[in-house]
């Protein structure tokens, strides 16, 4: 597969608790320079960074990141809030404990009152794989699909598991037509990346992959 072309398809992503400032802008002249999907940042840098990219690159944060329990109020307004600071595309945390308790109706409710707190922009549903059962994965097949949502996305990488190619192949056989695939967590090289688009993966959110190619580049 063509290094581009799965690099076309990465959130270059930071979202380690100490991110400074020159580690975003770093992570932003990444994603410009090998033509990355988008950068996946906290929020506190968004508005910065959509300033410093322009219309070159896609900023991307997250929100109810990433144990997912904030209320549905407080994950609308950091979405709005992100949306109006500039961010193109959204990743929210499920409610795992809702998928636990089968709360199906409440999940769905609350990924569509952030799918309308995004003011349009992309929505990602990340639900969280490492603490699912299959039948639980399945059911937010169906819960994502009806939302609205733009993606259903396997993992924070703050969970205690990555994405898998069991749960993308899942995925892929579950979600609608109209849903995409993010696979994040635990991407480590250019092997795993191809596994995971060859899939169904539209995205991969990672900052290994840019990694491996600045390594092959010397």
């Amino acid at each position: 597969m063509d290094l581009k072309e799965i690099l076309s398809k990465c959130d270059h992503t930071l979202l380690a608790q100490t991110s400074t400032w020159p580690e975003i802008k770093a992570i932003c002249d990444d994603g410009m320079k090998y033509g990355c999907a988008s950068v996946c940042i906290p929020a506190s840098h968004v508005k910065q960074a959509a300033e410093y990219v322009g219309d070159k690159l896609a900023i991307c944060t997250v929100i109810g990141f990433p144990n997912g329990y904030d209320t549905t109020a407080a994950k609308c307004f950091m979405a709005t809030d992100a949306a109006d600071n500039g961010a193109e595309e959204i990743d929210m945390v499920i409610n795992v404990g809702w998928a636990k308790e089968g709360k199906w109706d409440a999940l769905l409710e609350e990924i569509k009152a952030v799918k309308a707190a995004c003011k349009g922009r992309l929505l990602k549903v990340i639900i969280e794989c490492c603490l699912l059962t299959d039948e639980e994965k399945i059911k937010m097949c169906e819960v994502v699909t009806n939302s609205g949502a733009d993606y259903i996305k396997t993992s924070t990488g703050f969970g205690g598991g990555g994405a898998t190619r069991e749960d993308v192949a899942l995925f892929a056989k579950y979600v609608g037509p109209g849903v995409k695939i993010k696979a994040a967590g635990g991407i480590a090289d250019l092997k795993d990346a191809e596994d995971f688009i060859n899939l169904g993966a539209s995205r991969l959110g990672t900052s290994r992959i840019v990694k491996a190619v600045k390594a092959m580049e010397g």
